[in-house]
């Protein structure tokens, strides 16, 4: 018995450390998004789109790689899927630095992108791998599990964030801070070296491989929940790609901080999701989640004060805290039969919803820039100017475009609010007759 509670420990650890990978390198791309836009694609009138759209390919990869990797996760073995994704975080990292090295632009560029797709690719391999591993080492406790899990995707934000301000508080290049990630991934490689992986519960449970993949057929409302987790995702992650380009002039410091703090809050409050949950049921804690959410992004967009901004900072951060766990519990929970896949295509979703959402933020900034600035002209004659004069009037531009975008996505909490609701009081309704039967059934013996 000791044995085998030591190898599932182990193995929850070797997820985290995967899950914490990828955090850092979330973080590191929020905190150094200003930096990589002003050397990667300086002198375009359109580097907010053009660094959104490159950041999009991270999640692009992470969604092409869930969505391919997820129903063939027993086939090609856990722990491959997770030693290959430590790879590609490594071999990322090196692509990057190498676009900074090269005169290029046009190659540059690519090289910028692809090094993102890579590191996209790692982060949904890992993703893949980790959420029904742990499902399977935890089917009594899915919920709080996941949660505690998802715990240390904030803590990476933090490490990644921290270092992201680091960098820019000693004036030190931003590309050494990308080769921080490099000692996690390593450490991942070799932790996951000589254990044993588990089976996911599908395999577990003899559940074929043609039963999984047409359990989608069978159960059809499983897309509801898929088009969900597209809306849940574009309220906590595209935010957190944009907050310290979008929130840092109206502050008047390196928003990121703003990031690392909210990050700190969900790492303390994922540990308690299980109480949440079991009180409220997950669709419950899913609705007040997307509706602090949609309030703390509108305030975040409208509030002036540095402090107001940190107090709608917080509202949203206790929004999106359980919303990617859950939806995970949830989907595995109601879909049982769907294993890894369903699990995958849920990852999918959100990571597609990145693809779509970050550029068009990035759109809306560039918009929102060139209208405050008078159109596109002034604002391409402010940014080649180069005076102390100009670099002040950007930051009053700044202040006042940046924030929008926010508003945009805080809309998306609305049909999650009446969507979360309807399946709440659905569950309610029908626990509420499943509780009343058995003493009906008696009134009917006597």
């Amino acid at each position: 018995m000791q044995a085998i509670e030591y190898q599932r420990t182990r193995l929850f650890w070797i997820a985290v450390l995967g899950l914490f990978t990828a955090a850092m390198l979330f973080g590191l791309r929020a905190g150094l998004n200003s930096g990589m836009r002003d050397e990667i694609f300086a002198g375009t009138v359109n580097s907010g789109e053009l660094i959104a759209s490159a950041f999009g390919m991270a999640f692009f990869g992470f969604g092409f790689t869930l969505f391919a990797a997820s129903p063939l996760l027993d086939k090609i073995g856990i722990g491959n899927v997770l030693r290959g994704s430590a790879l590609c975080f490594i071999v990322s990292v090196v692509m990057i630095y190498v676009a900074t090295m090269v005169d290029s632009d046009t190659i540059s560029h690519n090289l910028f992108w692809i090094g993102m797709l890579v590191q996209g690719i790692g982060w949904g391999g890992q993703e893949a791998a980790i959420n029904p591993m742990t499902t399977a080492l935890y089917p009594e406790d899915k919920t709080h599990r996941l949660n505690v899990l998802h715990a240390w995707w904030p803590a990476g934000i933090i490490v990644g964030g921290l270092i992201g301000f680091g960098i820019g508080w000693f004036d030190i290049p931003w590309k050494l801070a990308m080769a921080a990630p490099l000692a996690p991934a390593i450490a991942l490689l070799l932790m996951s070296k000589g254990v044993a992986f588990p089976q996911t519960e599908r395999e577990a449970e003899g559940i074929s491989f043609s039963d999984m993949m047409l359990e989608i057929f069978r159960a059809p409302s499983c897309l509801i929940w898929f088009g969900a987790m597209f809306l849940t995702a574009s309220l906590e992650l595209a935010p957190g790609q944009w907050i310290e380009a979008a929130l840092s002039a109206k502050v008047g410091f390196n928003a990121v901080l703003i990031l690392v703090y909210v990050a700190g809050l969900m790492f303390v409050m994922r540990h308690f999701a299980g109480p949440l949950a079991h009180r409220l049921s997950n669709p419950g804690l899913l609705w007040f989640s997307s509706l602090f959410a949609m309030v703390g992004l509108y305030l975040m967009a409208t509030v002036d004060s540095p402090f107001m901004v940190i107090v709608a900072a917080t509202i949203w951060g206790t929004g999106v805290c359980f919303l990617w766990p859950t939806m995970m519990a949830s989907v595995s929970e109601r879909y049982p039969k769907g294993g890894s896949w369903f699990i995958g295509l849920i990852g999918t979703s959100a990571a597609l919803a990145m693809y779509f959402v970050l550029p068009m933020l990035g759109r809306l900034y560039d918009t929102a820039m060139a209208q405050a600035a008078g159109g596109p002209e002034k604002l391409e004659l402010l940014k080649a100017e180069g005076t102390a004069i100009a670099a002040s009037e950007l930051l009053e531009i700044e202040k006042i475009a940046a924030p929008q975008a926010f508003e945009f996505v805080a809309m998306l909490a609305i049909p999650l609010l009446l969507l979360f609701g309807i399946v709440w009081l659905l569950e309610k309704r029908a626990q509420r007759i499943a509780s009343q039967a058995p003493e009906t059934a008696q009134q009917k013996a006597l």
